[in-house]
């Protein structure tokens, strides 16, 4: 049997394949007790907005890529360019990857460890979660937990997008009781409403020319849509704005923001304006309560904290593969179980045999110290039968290597050191 990781993420996907390939929380447990049922072991479901991924063990990968196009209605040639599968090493890697935050959109960001842990309770609930995966996942949850308490990864500004968060942190003392208005919905919107999100800001909205993909978007984060008509009136319910469109021209001009302010009775706004060329009049900047970012300011601070980053990327891809190489040792160990226990079996019996014939000689009234005697002799003869029968039949070179074995498992040079 053998670990599986079978996917499709942001990386790999737009997010039109990944919405079709998702999971909803009432479909969890019956998709997986559905999987089990054809010929996989054990599995598990990791289903956010960013990804879906199978965790499973199982003889035959391909079950599982059929199984995910089949119960989505969708071809597996559609589907196929998307997805990724790795198998064993590359798996356990990619899932504690994964929980650390280091293939996140947002390098770091806490919410995964979260997401991983609920696959791994809809699991456990929905009977898929073996041995195996049980231990995956514990193992998941300690390497995330080291590495976000021994490295920096979780810390540093490492895109435009966590800048915007980092610099309206630095104005506004709770992000959970401030209103984040995004014009625009392309990518670095996406990514900045990713930051934002992990922030829980009292609202989040979209204003954006096609309605369709603004709403996609405030369905992913749990915010609500606006008008870009309708941007002007409703400025002052906003505390952050942040911008980027393709437009040639401004769409949030000076004037709208003085009215703005006034109708705040002044209370502070940060305004961040990825768009080049800029979406928020340059002569903002000079408002008193308004503070005014653009694609340079957030370039500076990316900048500083691009050292530190590489650094806690390095330290985590360290303890990562450290962890890996652990949870396959403890994987290979399992295999020799039903061998150990065969043995334990075999000793045990030859244990009982010995003692029921000391127990019979001692009803006999033989003398205790000879019926001991007898009892310890028959044991070792017994024990070193198979060994000794093993020496005796090796022939040529397997008689060497017979010998290593034997006085491997004995333990025989360190005993004749004594």
């Amino acid at each position: 049997m053998t670990l599986f990781a079978l996917g499709l993420n942001h990386h790999t996907a737009p997010l039109a394949i990944r919405e079709r390939v998702a999971f909803g929380p009432e479909r969890l447990m019956l998709a997986l007790r559905d999987l089990t049922s054809r010929q996989v072991q054990e599995a598990a479901i990791l289903s956010t907005c960013n990804r879906t991924e199978v965790y499973f063990a199982t003889q035959e990968p391909q079950q599982a890529a059929d199984w995910l196009a089949n119960y989505h209605s969708l071809s597996l040639n559609e589907m196929s360019p998307y997805l990724y599968t790795y198998p064993d090493r590359d798996a356990v890697r990619h899932v504690f990857r994964v929980a650390s935050g280091l293939d996140s959109m947002v390098l770091g960001e806490p919410q995964i460890l979260g997401q991983v842990k609920e696959a791994m309770r809809q699991a456990d609930e929905a009977g898929t979660l073996g041995t195996t995966l049980h231990k995956m996942f514990e193992r998941t949850f300690a390497v995330a937990k080291e590495v976000r308490s021994t490295t920096a990864i979780g810390a540093n500004v490492v895109s435009m997008a966590a800048a915007s968060v980092h610099l309206a942190e630095r104005i506004f003392e709770r992000m959970s009781d401030q209103r984040v208005l995004f014009i625009g919905a392309g990518e670095m919107i996406e990514l900045c409403a990713a930051h934002f999100a992990g922030t829980r800001p009292k609202q989040l909205t979209i204003a954006n020319r096609t309605p369709a993909r603004a709403d996609a978007l405030a369905e992913r984060f749990g915010g609500d849509t606006l008008r870009l008509d309708l941007i002007a009136d409703l400025l002052p319910k906003y505390d952050v704005v942040v911008s980027c469109t393709a437009s040639r021209l401004p769409i949030v001009g000076l004037g709208m923001v003085e009215r703005a302010l006034k109708a705040r009775r002044h209370r502070p706004m940060v305004m961040v304006d990825l768009a080049v060329p800029r979406d928020i009049e340059r002569e903002v900047e000079a408002l008193d309560d308004v503070f005014l970012y653009t694609v340079d300011d957030l370039a500076q601070v990316v900048a500083s904290g691009k050292e530190s980053r590489q650094s806690a990327v390095v330290e985590a891809e360290s303890i990562i593969e450290d962890r890996v190489q652990g949870f396959f040792h403890w994987l290979e160990g399992r295999e020799a179980v039903p061998v150990i226990r065969a043995l334990r079996a075999e000793a045990d019996r030859l244990r009982q045999q010995e003692l029921a014939r000391a127990a019979k000689r001692l009803a006999r009234g033989e003398p205790p110290e000879k019926v001991l005697e007898s009892l310890s002799h028959g044991l070792t003869n017994k024990l070193i039968h198979g060994p000794s029968r093993y020496l005796h039949e090796a022939e040529g070179d397997t008689l060497a290597q017979a010998g290593e074995l034997v006085s491997t498992l004995f333990h025989l040079d360190r005993n004749n050191d004594h």
